[in-house]
């Protein structure tokens, strides 16, 4: 049997934070029919069913992120489960928004909820590493991680939480590799645009020319043969 647990804190207060995103991408796995309504149980909230030939359990503790280990390690031991066939989704400072990495054991990098796994469990199960990005300096992470996604974030976050669930069989399987391969990872890349007040140079105009250089390659203006301008030009200059 295979556990798969998504991290993330309960309530309504907290469904669209950042920190959430493991919660999210459960809830998408979910959407398959052959898993059963969630029920309470093991301080979290599951549901079994299949993931092709693999049984599976879907976890969401509910104990909040810095207690997960609780919820996990209770489920694992109920169904005999080693951390070997235990995965975990959690959010993901050190990545850009949208890319995904999977990895078994190494060290919590500071996130709350793999360490209390760390500590009820050891280190030996799968993590699926969700990039959110990092807001730039450690005394901003709290209030980011704490933070709903925007509205812009949709743009990368919807198709790889639906990308997680259909490629949960490669996973489920143990070809991490091929479900790295599989998701988009795109993140989210701001459209190019031109920096504020610039203007742009005009094609025809080379940089540094001087005002002659530039009107040497302009058409030959024409002499007029007729008319009152012409009449003046004779008289200056002959009637060649």
């Amino acid at each position: 049997m295979l556990l798969i647990a998504g991290l993330g804190n309960p309530g309504p207060r907290y469904a669209g934070n950042r920190h959430n995103i493991g919660f999210m991408a459960v809830d998408e796995i979910h959407r398959d029919p052959s898993f059963s309504p969630w029920s309470q149980k093991f301080k979290g909230e599951i549901s079994e069913g299949r993931i092709g030939a693999e049984k599976v359990l879907l976890l969401k503790p509910q104990t909040f992120m810095n207690a997960s280990g609780e919820s996990v390690a209770a489920a694992a031991a109920f169904y005999k489960i080693e951390p070997a066939s235990i995965i975990v989704l959690h959010d993901e400072l050190d990545l850009p928004p949208g890319k995904v990495r999977v990895k078994t054991g190494g060290g919590h990098g500071g996130h709350n909820g793999l360490r209390s796994i760390d500590a009820h469990l050891g280190r030996e199960y799968r993590r699926v590493r969700l990039g959110i990005g990092h807001p730039g300096a450690k005394e901003l992470v709290s209030p980011y991680v704490l933070g709903d996604f925007a509205k812009v974030d949709q743009e990368w976050l919807r198709p790889l939480l639906e990308d997680v669930a259909r490629n949960v069989g490669l996973l489920a399987s143990g070809d991490d590799a091929g479900f790295m391969n599989r998701l988009s990872g795109a993140g989210a890349k701001p459209k190019d645009k031109p920096s504020v007040g610039a203007v742009a140079e005009p094609k025809a105009k080379q940089k540094g020319a001087s005002h002659i250089r530039q009107a040497r390659g302009a058409a030959p203006q024409r002499i007029p043969t007729s008319g009152p301008m012409a009449d003046m030009l004779k008289r200056i200059f002959g009637k060649d």
